[in-house]
């Protein structure tokens, strides 16, 4: 048996006085012991993740530091798990959709659809996909569930689409008539027109609270900073490049940084969204185009459509770590990353074809005859609580 001590005595009492105090804490629930609570030993500070207040009604951020937390390999919610794998690409000059059976590398199926179509979108709640006819003022319907084509609704110049976090809105971008147009997500009725003054809006991307978006111009060489709640332009930039273009716009996990691809300056335009800083540009590749984050929120491919390649952007280590070229060449666009996260399938706008490429290797696995023109192509069924647009932006 241990020798007790002086010391050891006086520990042990001093323990008991502790554990005493301890028990007399404001943070109890009993009436009681709030009388006389100012003198009490205040409860140790707890630290919570910060985590940003979010727009009125949007789905609360998971993770502060990874906008893209929910976008894991596999990760189906109920409401998309059992749709048919499909690669959905949109064929501007053929006016039809192509569908492609990711399993084979086939086209199983050609439908018909409006004038020039742009991008198939995802809705914000996962269950229809939107072809964009821009040309033929129109939104027709993909039913995910059958890959069977739904209603079609007229709708004015719709050459891309978004939603607002909070599922509210859907966005059109409005190239040629020069609007911004907020519709109901699911009559797609106008609710606000917001005019803009740049030219070519097209792509977009939201802050990790939602409460803004940065959108594109492609042929003014411009970008817009949106009030999301108010539908509102706050903030606008010429991009300091003669004849700039800009693309496809991504945030980077932490929320910190927005990307817009440009592909007439051939890198991308780097940015503080919250402050909409000068951007500084980041040299990536000929006609840098489309930008599509891995599954694991480490890394970002970059299509560079004039030359053939895909850049890999560490978002770690702050920097361009790879480059992957098409063995034969093509003009890599717009797409996105299988829900497994092993494949990423890009259109090929001059070639009439579609690539699939492993992310782990940059290995062309097969490409693929489709339409004239592919574009905006969707890989559906993609993890994630919900869909911001595009060809596939979720959170």
């Amino acid at each position: 048996m241990p020798t007790v001590t002086k010391t050891t005595t006086a520990l042990l009492s001093a323990a008991a006085l502790l554990a005493a105090l301890a028990g007399c804490g404001s943070g109890s629930d009993h009436k009681d012991e709030a009388i006389g609570s100012k003198a009490a030993v205040p409860p140790p500070a707890v630290v919570k993740k910060t985590v940003p207040q979010g727009l009125p009604g949007m789905p609360p951020v998971l993770d502060p530091k990874d906008a893209y937390a929910a976008d894991r390999p596999n990760a189906l919610q109920p409401a998309v798990k059992n749709f048919l794998p499909r690669v959905y690409v949109p064929n501007t000059n053929s006016n039809t959709v192509s569908v492609i059976d990711p399993a084979t590398y086939k086209v199983i199926e050609t439908i018909p659809v409006g004038h020039q179509p742009q991008h198939v979108v995802p809705s914000w709640d996962m269950k229809t996909l939107w072809v964009n006819n821009d040309l033929g003022d129109s939104l027709t319907a993909i039913d995910p569930a059958t890959g069977k084509t739904g209603r079609t609704v007229q709708v004015s110049d719709p050459y891309n689409l978004y939603f607002t976090p909070n599922g509210k809105y859907a966005i059109v971008m409005a190239s040629m008539d020069r609007e911004l147009v907020f519709r109901d997500p699911v009559t797609m009725n106008r609710v606000k027109t917001v005019p803009v003054t740049c030219a070519g809006v097209n792509h977009a991307d939201f802050s990790m609270d939602g409460r803004y978006f940065i959108v594109s111009c492609e042929f003014s060489g411009e970008l817009l900073k949106v009030d999301t709640e108010k539908m509102k332009i706050v903030g606008q930039q010429k991009l300091p490049f003669d004849g700039a273009m800009p693309q496809d716009v991504k945030m980077s996990p932490d929320g910190k940084t927005f990307y817009v691809a440009d592909m007439m300056a051939h890198g991308m335009w780097v940015l503080d969204g919250d402050t909409f800083s000068k951007p500084t540009l980041l040299p990536t590749g000929k006609g840098c185009h489309g930008l599509y984050i891995s599954r694991d929120s480490k890394e970002m491919y970059i299509s560079n459509r004039g030359e053939g390649t895909i850049s890999i952007f560490d978002f770690t280590k702050n920097k361009l770590t790879k480059k992957w070229e098409l063995p034969d060449g093509g003009s890599p666009d717009m797409g996105g990353v299988s829900a497994d996260g092993k494949v990423l399938w890009l259109s090929g706008r001059y070639n009439a074809e579609v690539y699939a490429i492993d992310t782990a290797t940059g290995k062309e696995l097969a490409r693929i005859p489709v339409g004239s023109g592919p574009h905006g192509l969707a890989v559906y069924p993609q993890p994630g609580r919900y869909s911001l647009g595009h060809t596939g932006i979720f959170r």
